[in-house]
């Protein structure tokens, strides 16, 4: 399968970057394929005032809130001012390494939009923050770090968790070779409002990370990051179950993802430094932002190799590779069609793009 992916790369590179991943027979011509690179976007907020922003919302208004490790969430306003969000202070929240490592990760939004659902993926804690109120609550503390969690419709909660770490070393160590101790959690809400016991309803994946519910289509989507992959699967939300698993689109190391306004799920992938936009019908898949480099471009195929054998390729995350990126591409914010998007990474800023 990895072998397939590569043979696919190489159809397709041109001098000025990869554009097209997969070819697929199903033609779909109902979304614009319209991309972007790095050269079209630009470092927000100026000055670096950010701290690891691995993921991140936008408010209606287009507020910006986003991990950050020095405040567990921070608010980006419409003038590009930076400020603490969520009030972590109150929960005793730090990160002092190595006495105390945290690392808020996946962040997103409830369905009703009035809270934040944030995983830290270093310490298992999972916190929901008061929008209105800006304060925020521990719902739950996982035994290992939770990558990304979301609440559906019902209020039940889901959760993956990468690998079996409790910090950041044995974290990275499962992307140095692939573990097959990745899992997806649900909380269900029980009668009283309270979240119950966590269900596993998946195990034995190789590092799993971002998650899509498409309650609309009633499917789960889920990167299965070591196996360069998306998994597809049918979903029950009133009993929380997943069934016909199917693999949705090769990729190499799927990270966060969402759902565009044209109803294309955007991917992240960090080892390739793009952003890709997958139809969730078909997976028709093409790049729609591109800060590859081509010293990138030979450490992912590199990397692609690693992982066929059962390796990983924390050895090929370096400058060369996020080239001109504030640090490694890992998640994206978007909102609607007259709304700038934005490239969520490991440094002190994000990218902003301008929509053509």
């Amino acid at each position: 399968m990895i072998s397939q992916l590569l043979l696919n790369f190489k159809k397709v590179l041109s001098p000025f970057f990869l554009f097209l991943i997969i070819s697929c027979s199903v033609e779909d011509n109902s979304f614009n394929k319209i991309s972007w690179d790095l050269s079209e976007g630009a470092e927000y907020p100026e000055g670096g005032k950010l701290a690891r922003p691995e993921d991140g919302v936008m408010l209606e208004d287009g507020t910006l809130i986003v991990a950050d490790q020095r405040y567990g969430l921070a608010k980006i306003n419409l003038s590009g001012e930076v400020s603490p969000f969520g009030n972590f202070e109150a929960l005793d929240y730090e990160h002092n390494p190595p006495k105390v490592e945290s690392g808020p990760n996946g962040v997103h939004l409830t369905p009703d939009k009035q809270y934040i659902i944030t995983a830290d993926v270093f310490n298992g804690k999972i916190y929901k923050t008061s929008i209105q109120n800006n304060s925020s609550e521990i719902i739950y503390t996982h035994k290992y770090g939770a990558n990304t969690a979301r609440e559906d419709s019902t209020g039940s909660l889901w959760f993956t968790q990468s690998t079996e770490n409790q910090n950041e070393e044995r974290l990275f160590g499962a992307l140095d070779k692939a573990i097959p101790d990745g899992a997806l959690y649900r909380l269900p809400i029980s009668e009283d409002g309270s979240i119950s016991k966590p269900e596993l309803i998946l195990g034995n994946l190789y590092f799993a990370n971002g998650f899509y519910i498409d309650e609309d289509r009633s499917k789960l989507y889920l990167s299965e990051m070591m196996k360069n992959r998306i998994l597809a699967f049918d979903l029950d939300l009133s009993t929380g179950s997943l069934s016909n698993q199917t693999t949705l689109v090769i990729m190499p190391t799927p990270d966060n993802m969402e759902l565009s306004s044209e109803g294309q799920l955007w991917v992240a992938s960090p080892l390739s430094n793009q952003i890709y936009s997958i139809n969730p019908v078909n997976g028709e898949s093409y790049v729609v932002f591109d800060a590859q480099t081509q010293i990138g471009l030979e450490n992912m195929e590199e990397g692609i190799r690693l992982m066929e054998t059962g390796n990983g390729f924390t050895q090929l995350l370096t400058p060369e590779l996020t080239g001109e990126m504030p640090g490694l591409l890992t998640g994206l914010i978007i909102g609607d069609d007259s709304q700038p998007f934005y490239v969520a990474n490991l440094g002190n800023a994000l990218i902003k793009i301008s929509k053509k």
